[in-house]
């Protein structure tokens, strides 16, 4: 496995990498043959670090190349646990051990800029993430409910820094 690095983006740098690898990574979760542009996936990414001062994008890097990211913002209710909004790697990297590193330095990096607990969610029909949550002390946090959107049940996790 390649060195990956883990690193909190500089404003405004790495957006669209970010919004790329989400499109490519949730089209092959779905088994979508279709995935997303970029003109529909970066709104989302630049929403998630545009709604506060303390929003960050972290990014996982091997080899010069992304290769994945999360999108974090404090929660509304409590601006100490992080809302990790999204979390991907690059497809072409799934298995390698990025996704374990990259939510393995969350808590660190996120403490070191003042959040006490994390916060995320995720489809229960996406066993590969379920379990790297709950490996890494991730607890579910409240009942599954359905996706306002998509209908897929969804279950929030909660980690204490």
């Amino acid at each position: 496995m390649t060195k990956t690095h883990i690193y909190v983006a500089e404003p405004g740098l790495h957006l669209a990498e970010a919004a790329a690898i989400w499109a490519r990574a949730t089209a092959a979760r779905d088994n979508d043959p279709e995935v997303a542009p970029l003109s529909l996936a970066l709104p989302l990414i630049e929403r998630v670090i545009e709604s506060s001062p303390r929003a960050r994008l972290l990014i996982a890097e091997a080899d010069g190349r992304i290769v994945g990211f999360a999108a974090v913002e404090p929660m509304p209710a409590d601006e100490s646990t992080a809302h990790i909004r999204y979390l991907g790697v690059d497809p072409e990297n799934w298995g390698s051990g990025v996704g374990r590193h990259l939510t393995t330095e969350l808590p660190t990096l996120l403490t070191t800029i003042g959040y006490t607990h994390g916060e995320l969610e995720v489809y229960l029909d996406n066993p590969r993430a379920v379990e790297l949550y709950e490996a890494l002390g991730w607890l579910p946090h409240g009942d599954a409910a359905p996706h306002p959107r998509s209908g897929r049940l969804e279950q929030r996790y909660r980690l204490t820094f």
